[in-house]
């Protein structure tokens, strides 16, 4: 299974309310995930894969109060508490769209997205899940496994993403003795190792990263 990332921001509000003593709370509500439709990473989601996903992350977490997001993109599945940044209090579907509205916490994470909303710096989320893909018609539609991790908070969506795709399709997340372990996906390797100075910049881009942290 791949992880897999969507960003968005259209639409995205961010709201300030008082809490019961008149200090501040903020919020971020929009539009979190979207289905029937080519995003720019060139995927689909079909819509009964996406509205059973969210009814499923509805029930299993936001309802639970348990539906926590990070500041930034994490490299795995998985949820670091160290770097939360907000609750998902609301989850619904209208039409293809699946809407959320989170509550930005007291954490340092947290504190960081709250002082950029007040400073008005826009901000998007970014949905990370576990999935397979398969191509069809040139795009690669997201199949009926997929399982949602979390929605994140990216103070730059609207930045190419193609090295943290690279990334993150670089590898592949299997179950292994109760735990998901990362995988190197072996064609990604070979093409990290094989690459030279005359090929693309994607390339270079892959091998630099393989060296670091491979």
């Amino acid at each position: 299974m791949l992880l897999i990332t969507e960003t968005h921001q259209d639409d995205l509000k961010m709201i300030k309310e008082a809490n019961a003593d008149g200090t501040p709370q903020y919020y971020i509500e929009g539009i979190f995930m979207q289905a029937e439709k080519e995003n720019k990473n060139g995927r689909v989601y079909p819509s009964e894969v996406l509205i059973k996903e969210a009814d499923r992350y509805d029930s299993e977490f936001v309802q639970k109060n348990r539906a926590l997001g990070e500041l930034g993109h994490p490299e795995g599945p998985t949820v670091n508490l160290d770097k939360v940044s907000h609750c998902i209090k609301e989850l619904w579907v209208d039409g293809n769209n699946v809407y959320g509205k989170a509550k930005i916490l007291e954490t340092p994470m947290g504190d960081i997205v709250a002082g950029l909303i007040k400073e008005g710096i826009s901000i998007g989320v970014s949905t990370r899940g576990m999935g397979s893909l398969e191509k069809k018609d040139k795009v690669n539609v997201v199949q009926d496994d997929f399982v949602l991790s979390a929605v994140d908070i990216v103070a730059d969506p609207s930045a190419p993403d193609a090295f943290v795709d690279g990334i993150m399709e670089g590898k592949e997340w299997v179950w292994e003795n109760g735990l998901i372990k990362c995988v190197e996906i072996e064609k990604h390797k070979k093409l990290i190792e094989n690459a030279t100075r005359g090929e693309s910049r994607e390339k270079e881009i892959f091998r630099a990263f393989y060296k670091l942290f491979g």
